[in-house]
């Protein structure tokens, strides 16, 4: 079997994608279409132009375009299920996707009847592709900390499938430290907690979710690599870093794979993951990141596995399933290679 084709063969899971990001362009104009709106956007061209991004607060701008067009929480199923059957053409067995549910709530949508969607499409895909989903609900930090503490009070009251709770949005001018109330009520309620992080602000920011929101996981954290005592930080206190690489390039936060920090990161010890993020406004899927940090950083299939792994070790599954699903990994990958699996 050829690099390439063992790659995509390897078994994995995504720990960071949001189900809006994963539109996939055709389903874009499909919602459109519904909204009603007049907008510039009729063919899969204008789609792709309208996918080029100059910088990480023009993405914010398209994704929150994007948003918008999402007019009935029905919706959200065939985004959902679609996004589900992407990631199981990449071999991928486990999810936890991202759902920014301020964005929605905010222009009339229900929270219960956009997650009762959700999961249809997580179920149809379940019975379909064999794929397993969990979410967690970005809390969108540019609304403030009282919004956030709104959104776990419905959280607390529908939490079907719900398993963590995330701070996405601008960093630039609003910090973590503010939401350290908000994350202690949602780990007494049991959820975990993960924060985006270092991708468009510095380590200050990767430091702040640390230390006052006592975070499980870092999402980007791309600015890490700037601060020897935080990349300690991060791997002695285990803290597992959800690297999205291309993004990081269509965003201009890294000039290219090649200079991303996840190399570095690895070989530090970190335990790091790899993820799409937003795949349909990237332009990319999990069999193509894998296969850049091969091409690009000399990642070899043996490490990428590992990568598998730590997806699998981090995630928020109960224990016996996490257990389960890391000897599947191993013996699918002990019956695709030759040589011995040495792990670190």
């Amino acid at each position: 079997m050829e690099t390439s084709e063992l790659i995509q063969a390897l078994p994995k899971a995504e720990q960071h994608i949001h189900i809006v990001g994963a539109t996939r362009p055709e389903t874009l104009l499909w919602l459109v279409e519904e909204s009603g709106e007049n907008t510039p956007y009729r063919t899969l061209g204008d789609v792709k132009e309208f996918f080029q991004y100059s910088d990480f607060t023009h993405f914010i701008s398209v994704y929150s375009t994007v948003s918008k067009f999402i007019t009935d929480e029905s919706q959200f199923e065939r985004i959902t299920y679609e996004m589900l059957e992407d990631d199981a053409r990449c071999n991928v067995r486990h999810v936890e996707a991202s759902f920014s549910a301020p964005d929605h709530i905010r222009r009339g949508l229900d929270y219960g009847l956009m997650l009762d969607a959700i999961n249809r499409g997580i179920r149809r895909a379940r019975r379909d592709f064999g794929i397993g989903c969990q979410l967690r609900i970005d809390l969108v930090r540019n609304y403030g900390p009282e919004e956030g503490m709104e959104i776990l009070g419905w959280i607390e009251g529908k939490g079907d499938n719900v398993v963590s709770v995330d701070i996405g949005g601008s960093e630039e001018g609003f910090p973590p430290e503010p939401y350290e109330p908000v994350y202690k009520r949602a780990k007494e309620k049991g959820l975990h907690l993960v924060a985006h992080a270092g991708e468009a602000s510095g380590p200050e920011s990767v430091w702040g979710a640390v230390r006052y929101l006592d975070v499980e996981r870092i999402g980007h954290g791309t600015s890490a690599i700037r601060d020897p005592k935080l990349m300690d930080h991060l791997r002695d206190k285990e803290i597992t870093v959800e690297a999205c690489p291309v993004s990081n390039v269509r965003t201009n936060v890294v000039p290219s794979v090649r200079d991303h920090p996840i190399r570095t990161f690895y070989d530090h010890g970190i335990s790091v993951t790899v993820n799409s993020d937003d795949p349909s406004m990237f332009g990319t899927d999990m069999n193509n990141e894998y296969i850049q940090l091969h091409e690009q950083l000399g990642f070899t299939v043996s490490e990428l596995f590992q990568i598998s792994l730590n997806a699998v070790d981090s995630s928020f599954l109960p224990e016996k399933e996490k257990n389960d699903l890391r000897k599947t990994f191993i013996s699918e990958y002990d019956d695709m290679v030759d040589q011995p699996l040495t792990l670190k």
